[in-house]
């Protein structure tokens, strides 16, 4: 057998084995009523007709079958291979499960169940395993309608022929923002109220079930929704995301409660403009809140911010503070004693204790109420009755006055609101144009007078300084001739005190010096006795040594050798004798000679110890 025909036969063997399975598969159908249910399904079944059995047709009002009667079966086929189904009695509807997305929530509705109460918009919770399990939600008493439970994110085997699943995204509040809650069961409010009161242990609302049971009601919840993410049966609530309530820094947020309970006034009887309550309590509570963020409900409680820090207020046209309160406040028109009228600018600058801010709000309602109803009267009436009382230049002349006096009135009425004065400041004054014109022209008079008398006092103070300038420059002539008399008369003196000084000086010089020679005298003559006798005894002992003759000599020699003189002269003439003696002649001569011409005196044939 050729290779193509092998083909075609292996062809013909695998269409006749599929048609052998189908026919299997129908034949198996047919006769076991198999039915096979995949993994990711549920099979849901439909009863054609009853063959047997009391329970037929369903109840008057039914949609599912219960006890076997014809129509959908409230037990769903699970995953695997079913028998005894068979497809003349039986139509079997494969649905696939049903997943709730990871941000979604199943919100279910049913088709079949008791009816719902009056009032009721939503069916109670049954314990039904999130609507798996039909049969028990049916016996439960389940109600038909809109259901308040809900089905989290996950995979379910749920019968869709009698639960309707609608998904809906997850409720998410984000940060600085509450959720204000409106619920739709529960019971009515009671007379009076705007609110439903705060209940326990329904989880945020995300128990819907709980809510009801503990006694929530039907409305507006006190209750918020802090910032998180909820599985809210969007048909059970309804959140409107509101900002948190915040007061700022120096202020104080007096809260004012709408809700709560009758509350019992704290203040006593010293406050008789309002009750202040506790927290908790309907009406003003007697604690601000501190600088922060707040959970509040602003449907429920009304937050007043009270400036605690001096709050400055302009009674000025077109002029104005970042915290509005005076921009309805104008530049304040008085009227003076003298007719005129004219308008003045005014500051006043004010002080809300903490404590007391409660009382304001509950005296006022409003710091901006505070301000018309208090301020902008008390003010504008001072003003006006202090213009009343003096004229337009009286009123100019004691603006400080004025200003310290309205200070002190003023501090004494606001101290009776609970409100301190810190200070009030007049700003511009501006008088009527026509009596500013005769002022400027009086003035501009004035000033001219003063000038003219200025000008005369400077002229004669002019002629002053001319015979005063003109009594300096002959003043130096008088001067220096006064200076020379002066100067002579001093030369004079100082010649005659030269004179006697000179006269002392040379006196005194002559005395010092005779004393001085005394003195020398005394001393050169007590030297040279001494020197003298010192000598005459050498020469006693030199002489008693060697002879008088021989010392005579001897000196005559000593002489001869310090004077330089030729002890032989070029020529000799005479003998022996005679030739000594004229030798010794002449040499004496010579040192007489000479020692004359030096000292001026004659030599002394003396000698000394050291000469020896």
């Amino acid at each position: 057998m050729d290779r193509e025909v092998l083909q075609w036969v292996l062809l013909g063997a695998g269409a006749l084995v599929f048609l052998l399975a189908c026919v299997f598969y129908k034949l198996t159908f047919r006769l076991f009523g198999m039915v096979i249910i995949a993994d990711n399904a549920v099979g849901i079944v439909n009863k054609r007709f009853v063959l047997f059995g009391e329970h037929r047709a369903l109840p008057d009002g039914s949609l599912i079958a219960l006890q076997g009667e014809a129509g959908i079966q409230a037990d769903t086929l699970p995953p695997g291979i079913h028998f005894c189904y068979w497809p003349w009695q039986y139509e079997i509807i494969i649905q696939e499960f049903v997943t709730i997305s990871e941000n979604q929530v199943g919100v279910v509705e049913s088709r079949d169940g008791v009816s719902m109460p009056v009032g009721s918009v939503l069916g109670q919770k049954v314990d039904c395993d999130s609507f798996q399990d039909a049969r028990k939600f049916l016996t439960g008493g389940g109600e038909r309608g809109p259901q308040i439970a809900i089905i989290p994110p996950g995979t379910y085997r749920i019968n869709t022929q009698l639960f309707t699943i609608t998904e809906e995204p997850v409720l998410e509040i984000k940060d600085n923002l509450v959720g204000v809650v409106t619920t739709r069961a529960g019971k009515a409010l009671a007379t009076g109220d705007i609110a439903g009161p705060e209940i326990a242990g329904h989880n945020m609302f995300q128990d819907g079930q709980a809510f009801i049971n503990n006694g929530g009601r039907k409305g507006l919840q006190e209750q918020v929704m802090l910032a998180g993410r909820y599985f809210i049966n969007p048909r059970f609530v309804t959140v409107e995301p509101k900002p948190m309530t915040e007061v700022p820094i120096a202020t104080a947020g007096v809260v004012i409660a709408f809700v709560g309970q009758a509350g019992v006034d704290v203040t006593g009887e010293s406050f008789k403009h309002g009750n202040l309550v506790r927290e908790g309590q309907k009406g003003v509570w007697v604690d601000p809140l501190d600088p922060g963020k707040y959970p509040i409900n602003p449907y429920t409680h009304k937050v007043e911010v009270v400036p605690t820090a001096n709050v400055v207020l302009n009674w000025a046209t077109g002029r104005t503070e970042s915290h509005k309160l005076d921009e309805h406040l104008s530049t304040i028109k008085v009227r003076s004693s003298d007719g005129f009228t004219f308008n003045l600018d005014v500051s006043q600058i004010i002080h809300i204790p903490r404590n007391d801010a409660p009382k304001v709000i509950a005296r006022f309602g409003s710091v901006k109420n505070l301000v018309t109803q208090v301020l902008e009267p008390i003010i504008g009436n001072y003003f006006r009755n202090a213009a009343q009382g003096s004229d337009v230049i009286q009123f100019l002349a004691q603006r400080k006055e004025r200003q310290d006096d309205a200070k002190a009135r003023i501090a004494e009425a606001l101290g009776d609101y609970d409100v301190g004065a810190v200070d009030t400041l007049i700003g511009d004054i501006n008088p009527p144009e026509a009596l500013m014109s005769t002022l400027t022209d009086r003035k501009i008079a004035e000033q001219q007078k003063l000038t003219f008398a200025t000008q005369r006092l400077a002229e004669e103070t002019r002629k002053e300084l001319e015979q005063a300038r003109a009594q300096a420059d002959t003043q130096a002539h008088v001067v220096t001739a006064q200076r020379n008399v002066e100067i002579a008369e001093f030369d004079a003196q100082s010649a005659v005190k030269k004179a006697e000084g000179d006269a002392k000086s040379k006196t005194i010089n002559a005395e010092a010096d005779a004393n001085v020679l005394t003195v020398v005298g005394a001393a050169e003559g007590a030297k040279i006795t001494a020197v003298g006798e010192a000598e005459a005894k050498v020469i006693q002992l030199k002489t008693n040594a060697t002879g008088q003759d021989n010392f005579a000599l001897i000196e005559v020699g000593t002489a001869l050798a310090r004077s330089g003189q030729k002890l032989v002269p070029d020529f000799m003439t005479g003998g022996a004798d005679g030739a000594n003696g004229a030798i010794v002649n002449v040499l004496m001569a010579n040192l007489l000679k000479e020692s004359v011409s030096r000292n001026g005196h004659s030599p002394e044939l003396v000698g000394s110890t050291e000469e020896k």
